[in-house]
């Protein structure tokens, strides 16, 4: 069964530099790495030590508050380093990977046969549990809550996002797998979003309900889809997944082995020939764009260009993320840029710039911010493309000051900082929207648990 979403408010930020659907294999990264800042408010424990030799699926660290969630290696090889910080905190575990790869069995399963308990703690063991969040919060979601939906978007609208129906193409098999697992984990269905017009292949598979989304961005964006299908409200939960990672889930159980191999689009205007490569979680970002950037004035970003992070050469890929992408820096100045017509960038204002005239015209942004920080200005710019039912200017506030109250009111529960990345890109005031965002789910979870 089929239901359609669409989405009206919204901005579509068409790029330059959008990856060809060719795939190719990545160069092999010779260490692969894992950070526990990629798990939100997770306390890692080790379980390893420098210079021991592990398998891929095997335990590196696992949550001190749950020692059943289990964060595993990307590869087998040997711990090479564990970098810290201050007080001993572990910032990174890196991994030197063997030329011939060995994993731990974990057994192959007849998902079918199985029950709500045997699926969950085999994807504890296994340490496929981290790739589910949940709402509230946007963190690894708790094993001991039982959702009343769980969410997968497989539409992409971000801007330079990689294609999931191309991804995901000849998989049918894995997502079944996962898709019918995760369905016995929730008292309610398994939402799956596609785009209107895709030829995805989640659209045979059973045990979930098909939801057809349009619209622009932020319609791909697995929050908006919650907002409009089932909003979360106080002492409700939901769960999220991310398409590739329902692969890892599925292979798993149709073969025993974690295979973390990711598809990543690596695009953007500063690529030379930007299109989809093979890799692992964790591998270096110089593994995938060697030799392969226009200039040497670039920011890379893991993730996309509005909620990713930027990265340096000798850091690695996001545990979670599925595109590099590589724009001009923006550390230039323009003379009297605040008083010119704008041509060659995108706002929402039609005071002085002309975006809204060529609604299909791709550019070239660069990082710039073309202004610097200052206080909230109240414009209504951002209910014009905030597309959930909650008041972005007050729920921001609310978070500045503090109020769990309000923040609870205003419909908290629902949110997580990618959510808000349009506002903030639209922002007169240059305010860091998500970075509000989070400090204020961080109290609550803190606060109200």
């Amino acid at each position: 069964m089929s239901k359609d979403i669409h989405i009206k408010k919204g901005l579509d930020i068409k790029l330059k530099g959008e990856a060809e659907k060719i795939t190719e294999k990545a160069i092999t990264s010779d260490v692969y790495t894992l950070k526990p800042e990629d798990f939100h408010s997770i306390i890692p424990k080790l379980s390893v030590k420098v210079g021991e030799k592990v398998k891929a699926g095997e335990t590196i660290f696992y949550n001190k508050a749950n020692e059943e969630m289990k964060f595993p290696s990307p590869v087998s090889g040997e711990v090479c380093d564990i970098i810290r910080g201050e007080k001993r905190k572990i910032l990174a575990i890196k991994i030197k990977a063997d030329s011939q790869q060995q994993f731990v069995d974990f057994g192959v399963k007849d998902v079918k046969a199985m029950n709500a308990e045997e699926i969950k703690s085999h994807l504890l063991a296994s340490g496929c549990w981290p790739f589910i969040k949940q709402r509230p919060y946007d963190v690894i979601a708790n094993p001991a809550n039982t959702p009343k939906a769980i969410f997968v978007s497989a539409y992409a609208s971000a801007p330079l996002a990689a294609d999931f129906d191309y991804v995901l193409a000849g998989k049918e098999k894995e997502l079944q797998t996962a898709i019918t697992a995760l369905s016995k984990l929730t008292t309610g269905e398994v939402h799956v979003s596609v785009g209107k017009n895709a030829n995805s292949p989640f659209a045979g598979l059973n045990n979930m309900t098909l939801h057809k989304v349009s619209g622009p961005h932020p319609s791909g964006n697995v929050g908006t889809q919650i907002n409009k299908i089932s909003p979360v409200n106080k002492g409700e939960t939901v769960w999220t997944i991310n398409p590739q990672d329902l692969l890892i889930i599925g292979e798993l159980l149709l073969t025993g082995k974690f295979n973390a191999e990711r598809t990543i689009a690596l695009a953007g205007s500063s690529v030379e020939a930007p299109k989809y490569y093979k890799t692992k979680i964790g591998s270096t970002i110089i593994s995938l764009v060697d030799k392969k950037l226009k200039g040497n004035n670039n920011r890379i970003i893991s993730g996309n260009v509005l909620t990713g992070k930027a990265k340096n050469l000798k850091e690695n890929l996001g545990y979670y993320d599925n595109i590099i992408t590589v724009i001009p820096e923006g550390n230039d100045y323009e003379l009297f840029g605040w008083s010119l017509p704008v041509f060659n960038k995108i706002s929402t204002s039609r005071a002085l710039t002309f975006s809204w005239l060529f609604p299909n015209k791709k550019y070239d942004l660069s990082t710039n911010t073309n202004g610097e920080h200052r206080a909230f200005v109240v414009t209504g710019a951002y209910e014009e493309v905030f597309p959930l039912d909650i008041y972005p200017m007050q729920i921001l506030k609310s978070c500045l000051y503090q109020d769990l109250d309000e923040m609870e009111q205003l419909g908290m529960y629902e949110v997580a900082p990618e959510d808000f990345a349009l506002t903030e890109f639209i922002c007169v005031s240059k305010q860091p929207h998500q970075e509000i965002i989070r400090k204020g789910l961080d109290l609550m979870l803190k606060e109200i648990g």
